[in-house]
């Protein structure tokens, strides 16, 4: 049955279902002001709404949805000026909304070494080698994506299943070199950065910080969460790439994996005031929904002086209404913070990187504010203070309803905190690929006991009536939704093994979070999210139809479009608009 709907505003998206409309479909195919600007047809609709779960078709006019329904309905909405895309029975979806990612961290990976498939810390030598030979003396050389606990050995000499920095100063003796973790947490310099940096053995580790040392008390070159800042020397004077170009290279990432929607976790005035002269001429092709990273102070000056929020800019192409603020670091950099100590560092309970009095400052400036404050903890440590600070903040002001604050991760929670996630309204903002990427480790770090209590426990978060939503971190993962979909459904680890199946999401429940749940997480679900007449027309479609075909056969979907506004945005067959 087909539903239509002519909205008095976006906001609007009731269904209304007529038979009318396709008796009167010759009539109406012949009058331009009905006539639709593109078609989708001939495939499965997977609309997300309780209301009609599935269709056959879609028309689109603008940048708005305007009917849903059977291909002989939508054959109501064709006319001469209409684009037609033949589904073929393909899969078309509401467009994936990342929950969680770095925009400009996926396009400035673009441009350094990628490190996330190496497979030990010889590779990462020679690839730093390599990149020595060619670079002009006293540059910085750059890099991502490495993970010891992804290695196929441990390196020789290693210190905490750390590498020494020795084979790599060889290798670039006049080259400072600084190597980003693949959890954005820790990274790794040679001789020269240090130097350059003016770090010894004297150098004390900063508040929420660690300089790793050898037995002798020197740096072998690793630095957990803060202490990564004491590098800052050694890149001061590098030469960046052009902001608009790392945000462009961002764009046709995301835009060629499907993603419609792209929920920023932390970014600064002046890469918000870029993304909206992009949004001003045209060229931003995926809608973001930015977090941002500032001091309590400078916040609550903007939001005084009328700057933030700033909702639905550019026909809802840059939405900045949230905080982004980071108190613990990551579970394999040892710095997710713990209420016990590690079991394979029994010395440690990782790190709290932001004092908890600061917390409660941004806070108050967010509940006063009318922001939506998100933050980033892992350990089961770093998300009781979070949620203990919510509590303490909502219960001061009982007058602000509806605030959807978030966790970023809440990666491993204690059995006693999993329910207040539901009682509060804290919203989970969690990352499917993390816990099948994570997985084979997070015992070795936690132990049985608290692994299976608290680690990744999705269906444990959403009995409690939490929202739960998705993402992929990137670039501390590929940005690829799918990938995470399929971690999301099947738990399966690269040995074959399911990580806790009774935490697996439906697909239903998976899809969900990838779009109507990502979507409410950002006070956006009456525009997106799902495929309904008056929301925009935000629109993937797959190759193969993820609901249904063996759960194997999932990551070998492909992404065949990405509808933006009702405009194809990226084709299979002809790459992203405008790359």
């Amino acid at each position: 049955m087909m539903t239509t709907f002519r909205h008095l505003s976006r906001g609007l998206a009731a269904a209304l279902c007529t038979a009318i409309l396709a008796a009167c479909a010759a009539d109406r195919a012949a009058d331009p002001a009905v006539a639709a600007d593109l078609v989708l047809r001939g495939g499965r609709i997977a609309t997300v709404d309780e209301l009609q779960p599935e269709a056959e078709a879609i028309a689109v006019r603008g940048d708005t949805i305007v009917a849903v329904g059977s291909n002989d309905e939508i054959a109501a909405y064709i006319g001469s000026a209409t684009r037609v895309l033949e589904l073929d029975g393909m899969l078309a979806i509401p467009g994936f909304i990342e929950g969680h990612g770095h925009f400009t961290g996926i396009g400035n990976a673009k441009l350094q070494l990628d490190l996330m498939n190496v497979a030990n810390w010889d590779e990462v030598v020679a690839m730093v080698g390599a990149a020595a030979r060619d670079a002009a003396p006293g540059s910085l050389i750059e890099g991502r994506g490495w993970h010891q606990e992804k290695w196929d050995r441990v390196p020789e000499g290693a210190v905490e299943g750390l590498p020494t920095h020795h084979s790599l100063s060889a290798v670039s003796p006049d080259n400072p070199v600084v190597l980003r973790h693949a959890s954005g947490h820790a990274s790794f310099a040679n001789a020269k950065a240090m130097e350059m940096a003016g770090i010894t053995k004297d150098t004390p580790d900063p508040s929420g910080g660690e300089i790793v040392r050898d037995a002798g008390g020197n740096p072998i070159g690793a630095f957990r969460e803060t202490a990564a800042g004491l590098l800052g020397p050694a890149t001061r004077n590098a030469e960046r790439p052009d902001p608009r170009r790392v945000i462009e290279l961002a764009t046709q990432e995301v835009l060629a994996k499907g993603i419609t929607s792209f929920q920023d976790a932390g970014s600064s005035f002046g890469t918000v005031e870029r993304l909206k002269q992009m949004v001003d001429e045209g060229a931003l092709g995926v809608r973001l929904y930015v977090m941002l990273r500032a001091a309590p102070d400078a916040l609550a000056e903007r939001a005084a002086a009328g700057e933030i929020p700033l909702i639905g800019y550019g026909d809802d192409r840059l939405t900045v209404r949230a905080i982004k603020v980071t108190i613990d670091g990551a579970l394999g950099s040892h710095g997710a913070w713990l209420l016990e100590p590690y079991a394979d560092m029994p010395e440690s309970s990782g790190l709290n990187t932001s004092s908890l009095e600061r917390l409660e400052q941004t806070a108050r400036v967010a509940i006063e504010n009318g922001l939506q404050l998100n933050v980033h903890a892992i350990g089961d440590r770093g998300n009781r203070e979070v949620l203990d600070i919510y509590e303490k903040t909502f219960a001061a002001h009982p007058d602000r309803t509806d605030l959807r604050w978030r966790i970023e991760h809440a990666q491993h929670l204690s059995a006693q905190d999993i329910p207040r996630f539901g009682e509060l309204g804290v919203i989970a903002s969690m990352q499917g690929v993390h816990a099948t990427s994570d997985g084979p480790w997070v015992y070795v770090r936690l132990g049985q006991r608290r692994a299976e209590e608290g680690a990744y426990v999705w269906q444990k978060l959403m009995k409690s009536g939490a929202v739960v939503i998705n993402g992929t971190d990137a670039p501390v993962e590929d940005v690829d939704p799918i990938a995470s979909y399929y971690a999301t459904v099947s738990r399966k680890l690269a040995d074959g093994t399911v990580f806790f199946p009774d935490q697996r999401m439906s697909r239903l429940e998976a899809l969900k979070s990838y779009t109507l749940n990502a979507a409410y997480a950002a006070f956006e679900e009456d525009i997106k999210g799902s495929l309904v007449p008056g929301k925009l027309a935000d629109i993937t479609v797959l190759s193969k139809d993820i609901l249904t075909i063996p759960e194997d056969a999932i990551p070998s979907a492909e992404v065949v479009y990405t509808i933006v506004g009702g405009k194809v945005m990226y084709s299979k067959n002809e790459g992203a608009a405008g790359s």
